[in-house]
C-alpha cells in the first residue's frame, strides 16, 4: 500500500461537538400512544451504489426483525428512512427540503417514525433533531445495523435516539444474510477512505478503511448468486485498496480477491467500483485479461488534469501516472470503457491548471465523466482555503468540460452501432414489449424481447445509437 502523509486513528476521525460518535436519547417532546404495529417501509436514498447496497440491507434488517414490506411512496409507509450522501454542494439542503415534506405526513400520522441515516446523518448528528424535532431516528453508515434496536426504543420508551459512532467492531457482523434483489446484486467489500483527498468528506463520515474477511464475502457472493443473481459488484469506497484476511489468515489483497469471486458457481459477470489510481496495480490490469467474468469497464477518478492542483488535492498521483495507468490497461484490454470524475474550479485552479485538464481527458478518451464545480465541504482542509475561483469562471469552465465528455460519449455509443455484443438481460423496458439490458461495457441496451429472458445473456447485433442508450436486435441460435 502507498504510504499516507497523514495517519488518522479510528477517534480523531469523529466530528466535534454535535457530531460526536456517541448514542443520545432524548424524550420525545409530545409523548404519542404506543405504536402498535408497523407494516411498511419506504426508503429514500442518495449517492452512490454503496448507498444503494445499505438501503437494501437496510430493508433486509426491517424485514427480519420487524417484517415491514417496502412500497414506493412515503405516503404508504410506517417507517421512512432516508439514507443520505454528503459528497455535493447543498446536501444538507436538500434533506431538510425532504424532511419538510415528511413533516406534513408526519403531522397527520403521529405515529410514523422518521430516520435520516447516511452521511449527513453522521454529519450534522444531534442538529437534525434540534432543527427538524419530528425526526425520530438520526444514525450514520456505521451504525444502521442498530436500526432494529432503535425503533424498539422509540416504540418501548417513546424516545428521540442519536446514533452516529464508528465502532470498531465490523457492523456487517451483525446484518442479516442478504436477499437477492435481482439479477445484477451488490456487495460491500470494505468501507471508508485513508487517502484524505483534501476536498473530500468520506472519511469523516464513512471512517477509516476497513475491509470485510475473504469468507464473509465469498459467503454473501454465494447468497446472493443462490437467489438469482448472475452479476456480482464489489464495492468499497476505495475498492482496490481491499487487504482482508483470508481462509488462511494471511492478508489478500483486491485482486486475489476477484480471481475468487469469478470461481463461484452461477456468476457470469463481475465489477468493481469505485477505485483510486495509487491502487491500480499490474496485477489487476493483467486481470481484465485474464478473468472471463470481469467486465471491460472501470470508473477510474482523476479529478483534475493538473499536477499542482492534484498535489494541492493530496491526489497522491500525477497525470502521467494516470496515462501510465490507462495504457497499461489497454493493453490488456484494449476495449475496456473507462470513466473518471473532474472536478472544475477547485481553490487557485488557474486556466493553464483547467487547460491540463481538457488536455488530458483528450488523451484519454472517455465513454462517461461525472464533472462538477467544486463546493467546499464542511470539515474538509479545502474549506479552509479561499474559494478564490469566480462562479462565472467556474460555470464557463465546467461547460467547456461537459461539452468535450459529452461529444466523447456520444463517440463511444457511436462506435457500438454495427457491432456484435452479449447483454445481460435486465429487466422489462418502459415500452411495451421492450427489454432493458446491459453490454459488457455498461451499456444501457434496449430490445424487444420477452420477460422470460431476464437473467439471461443474450447476443445481440446494435442497430442504433442514442444519446445514453443503444437499440439492439436479438440473434436467435439457428434451430
Amino acid at each position: 500500500m502507498p504510504l499516507h502523509p497523514v495517519m488518522i486513528t479510528r477517534f480523531s476521525l469523529r466530528l466535534p461537538d454535535s457530531q460526536a460518535g456517541f448514542s443520545v436519547r432524548r424524550p420525545m417532546k409530545q409523548a404519542n400512544e404506543l405504536i402498535k404495529s408497523l407494516d411498511t417501509l419506504f426508503i429514500k436514498t442518495y449517492g452512490c451504489q454503496m448507498n444503494e447496497y445499505d438501503s437494501a440491507r437496510m430493508a433486509d434488517m426491517m424485514k427480519q426483525a420487524y417484517g415491514l414490506r417496502l412500497v414506493a411512496a412515503a405516503e404508504d409507509a410506517d417507517v421512512i428512512l432516508m439514507n443520505t450522501c454528503s459528497i455535493r454542494e447543498k446536501a444538507e439542503d436538500k434533506v431538510y427540503s425532504e424532511l419538510g415534506r415528511y413533516k406534513k405526513l408526519k403531522d397527520k400520522r403521529p405515529d410514523m417514525i422518521i430516520g435520516v441515516g447516511g452521511c449527513v446523518g453522521q454529519q450534522e448528528g444531534e442538529r437534525i433533531q434540534k432543527r427538524a424535532p419530528y425526526v425520530d431516528i438520526v444514525f450514520g453508515p456505521q451504525s444502521y445495523h442498530r436500526l432494529p434496536e432503535m425503533v424498539k426504543e422509540i416504540r418501548r420508551d417513546r424516545v428521540h435516539v442519536s446514533q452516529t459512532d464508528m465502532p470498531e467492531i465490523e457492523k456487517f457482523d451483525h446484518l442479516p444474510k442478504a436477499e437477492s434483489h435481482g439479477v445484477s446484486g451488490c456487495v460491500t467489500i470494505m468501507e471508508g477512505c485513508d487517502k484524505f483527498c483534501t476536498f473530500c468528506v468520506v472519511p469523516y463520515t464513512r471512517g477509516a478503511e476497513i475491509s470485510r474477511s475473504v469468507e464473509d464475502i465469498l459467503d454473501e457472493c454465494r447468497d446472493q448468486l443462490a437467489g438469482g443473481t448472475v452479476e456480482i459488484s464489489l464495492l468499497g469506497q476505495n475498492v482496490n485498496a481491499y487487504r482482508g484476511p483470508g481462509p488462511d489468515e494471511e492478508e489478500w489483497d483486491f485482486t486475489m480477491l476477484l480471481y475468487a469471486v469469478a470461481e463461484l458457481p452461477g456468476l457470469k459477470r463481475l465489477r468493481f467500483s469505485t477505485s483510486h489510481p495509487m491502487e491500480m496495480t499490474s496485477e489487476l490490469c493483467q486481470a481484465f485479461a485474464e478473468i472471463p467474468q470481469l467486465m471491460p469497464y472501470l470508473h477510474l477518478p482523476v479529478q483534475s488534469g493538473s499536477d499542482r492542483v492534484l498535489k494541492l488535492m493530496h491526489r497522491g498521483h500525477d497525470r502521467e501516472t494516470y496515462f501510465r495507468i490507462i495504457n497499461e490497461l489497454r493493453e490488456h484490454c484494449p476495449d475496456i470503457a473507462l470513466s473518471s470524475d473532474f472536478i472544475v474550479g477547485y481553490p487557485g485552479e488557474t486556466d493553464e491548471d483547467f487547460a491540463a485538464t481538457m488536455d488530458l481527458v483528450e488523451r484519454v478518451g472517455f465513454d462517461s465523466a461525472y464533472c462538477f464545480k467544486y463546493s467546499p465541504r464542511p470539515g474538509t482542509p479545502a474549506s479552509k482555503s479561499e474559494d478564490n475561483v469566480p462562479e462565472d469562471v467556474k460555470d464557463e469552465r465546467l461547460q467547456r468540460l461537459l461539452t468535450l465528455t459529452r461529444e466523447q460519449a456520444r463517440l463511444a455509443m457511436q462506435a457500438q452501432q454495427g457491432k456484435t455484443i452479449d447483454v445481460l438481460v435486465e429487466k422489462d423496458g418502459r415500452r411495451a414489449g421492450d427489454m432493458e439490458g446491459r453490454s459488457p461495457d455498461y451499456k444501457i441496451v434496449h430490445f424487444r424481447g420477452q420477460h422470460r429472458q431476464i437473467g439471461q445473456v443474450m447476443a445481440m447485433s446494435i442497430v442504433e445509437a442514442y444519446g445514453q442508450s443503444l437499440r439492439g436486435e436479438l440473434i436467435l441460435a439457428d434451430s
